[in-house]
Formats: C-alpha cells, structure tokens, sequence
C-alpha cells in the first residue's frame, strides 16, 4: 500500500473515531442525565451515524441537541426531533422484540435506531428525495427490517396493519382517527399533540382498547412543528 493509501485510511479511521466519539457525547451528556434509560435504546444511539440522514450540508449538526429542518430540492421541510425529544419518544412507546412499528416522519434515522428494538417497521415519508437518503443511511447501517414508503403521512400505512407501535415525529393538531385504526388491541399510539387549551404541546401516548384510543397519558413537555396532513381544519368565521 502507498504512503498515500496509508495516509487516507488514517484520516478515515480517526474521522470516524471523532464522530463516534460525538455519539457517545450526544448520549452521555444529553440523554442518559434526562431520563432515557432504557440500555438497548440508548446501545442503538451509540451505534446508528446521524449524519446519514442529513444532506452532507447539514451534516455538522448532527449531534447537536437541537431539532434540524430538513430542506429537499422541491422545497419540502422537514424537522428531525432533538435527539433527547426523539429519544424518550421512542423509550415511552415501550418498544419490543417482535413488535411492528410504524414511524410516520423521521427521514429514516428513527427507524434506523427502532430497528435493532423491534421485529418489523413500516416508515412513511411524503417526499421522494427523503426516502432516497432514508434508503442509503438505512442500506449503510444495515437495518433490512425497515420498509420504506411514500404517501400522505396522515393516512399511515394501512395495508401493513395492525400496528403495535406508531410514532408520528412532529406536532399534531388532528387527523389522528386513521392512525388509531391502524394499532393492534393494545398498541401504542405518540405524538406531539398540541391541546385546545393553548397549554403548550406534549408528547402523549396513546393505546387502543376495544376499537379505539383510550388510556391517553401526557408523557412530557416538547415543541416540534405541525407535521403536513395534521393540521386542525379552520372553523367558520361569521
């Protein structure tokens, strides 16, 4: 091998061992002091590169602990959650082996992350250039337990139901009654839903029972934008 070749796996080697040592920041500095503590979870933070899912433009901020707006050439946006609101989303749906999940939203770095937790996962995004790079960092991490789809993220994903976990990945007014159609007896429904009260919004859970949503429980307090598809229609004005 050249002194050149050597000199480049070198580099590669020590830029990868700078960006892993990102991760393990990201996960001890903002996840394991604020109530993720559940191991397997926080095992697949360590181990899943968020830049793949980030244009090569944002990938700077990968491990930064603020939410970053994803922006695709046809002008569609999209916000990846701060890593700690993604986080405890993820830990409060109660993953498990076995479990099929569906994440609508997320650019496939979620999935990636729920795929060493669960059985099988459905993600739903609703730009194309978003599934391309879902695909390649999914592909580059191995995760062949996600299949990836394109459509309306509020209709979900029917023909895959029932559902034992769904995660919608932003702020949510309403449209969810499909979404709840969609859950197992007993599956588990989050979002960041945005009350009538106008007391700010809340990751909440929900789970079905005997047809439909029951047993909500406000998990915590997080702030994302409204996701398209779930926004609250506008009443009459008279």
């Amino acid at each position: 091998m050249s002194e050149a070749a050597v000199a480049t796996v070198r580099r590669d080697a020590e830029q990868g061992q700078a960006i892993a040592e990102l991760r393990r920041t990201m996960v001890d500095r903002q996840l394991r002091p604020y109530d993720v503590t559940d191991v397997p979870l926080l095992e697949q933070f360590l181990s899943i590169p968020r830049e793949l899912f980030l244009p090569a433009s944002q990938s700077a901020l990968a491990y930064s602990d603020l939410a970053v707006t994803v922006k695709t050439a046809g002008g569609g946006r999209h916000n990846l959650l701060p890593p700690l609101v993604l986080a405890r989303m993820l830990q409060g749906g109660s993953p498990r082996p076995g479990d099929k999940a569906l994440v609508i939203g997320g650019a496939g770095y979620s999935a990636a992350v729920l795929s060493g937790l669960v059985g099988e996962i459905v993600a739903l995004e609703s730009d194309p250039e978003l599934i391309a790079r879902a695909q390649a960092g999914l592909s580059a991490v191995g995760a062949s337990n996600v299949r990836l789809e394109l459509g309306p993220l509020d209709k979900g994903f029917p023909e895959a139901a029932p559902y034992d976990v769904i995660y919608v990945e932003g702020g949510v007014e309403a449209g969810l009654d499909s979404l709840f159609s969609q859950l197992s007896p007993g599956g588990r429904l989050l979002a960041i839903v945005s009350p009538e009260n106008g007391a700010g919004q809340h990751v909440v859970r929900y789970e079905r029972q005997d047809g439909q949503a029951s047993g909500r429980v406000s998990l915590f307090s997080a702030a994302a934008p409204i996701l398209e598809g779930f926004t609250k229609a506008p009443g009459f004005a008279f």
